[in-house]
């Protein structure tokens, strides 16, 4: 498996410009609020387990793979995400509840799209599918970077 510093670097080859940077920061964490509310709708049993606490754990064991100290964060950014869309879920009725998340996952997909066109430059997922899921964590890398965090033992080299 690659290092998660070189993930993160393959990732920021395609993520260099302002723009195309600031429309991640604003588009990523919908998408994936967005992704674990489609999934929250997928019931199994009484309930108590869903489609969005399977994608979670799931995501959970391949980013401590990567980084059990990108994970901790990660973990907290999950529960943030989930309490919202377990909170929603409870308030609206199904139908207007995957409108809305189909919605915004649009939107920012859109969003996503533009910073790429601006970048000049693909989405990295159209590389590898992984980068679906490090998407996040290169936004989580970043905010460590900033706070001088490290992620696995060396401090991270880009933003």
């Amino acid at each position: 498996m690659k290092p998660i510093q070189a993930w993160l670097d393959e990732y920021s080859s395609s993520h260099r410009n302002p723009t195309n940077k600031r429309l991640h920061w604003l588009c990523i964490p919908p998408i994936v609020f967005s992704v674990l509310g489609l999934l929250r709708a997928l019931q199994f049993g009484d309930g108590a387990i869903n489609g969005a606490v399977i994608a979670v754990l799931l995501a959970m064991a391949y980013y401590c793979l990567l980084s059990w100290r990108l994970t901790l964060g990660m973990v907290a950014v999950f529960a943030a995400l989930y309490f919202g869309v377990d909170y929603l879920h409870a308030q609206m009725a199904t139908g207007p509840f995957l409108g809305l998340m189909v919605a915004v996952f649009v939107i920012a997909w859109i969003g996503q799209f533009i910073g790429h066109k601006v970048e000049g430059a693909k989405p990295s997922f159209f590389k590898d599918l992984q980068f679906l899921m490090i998407g996040p964590l290169w936004l989580l890398a970043d905010l460590y970077r900033r706070l001088h965090l490290n992620i696995v033992g060396e401090r991270i080299a880009h933003g």
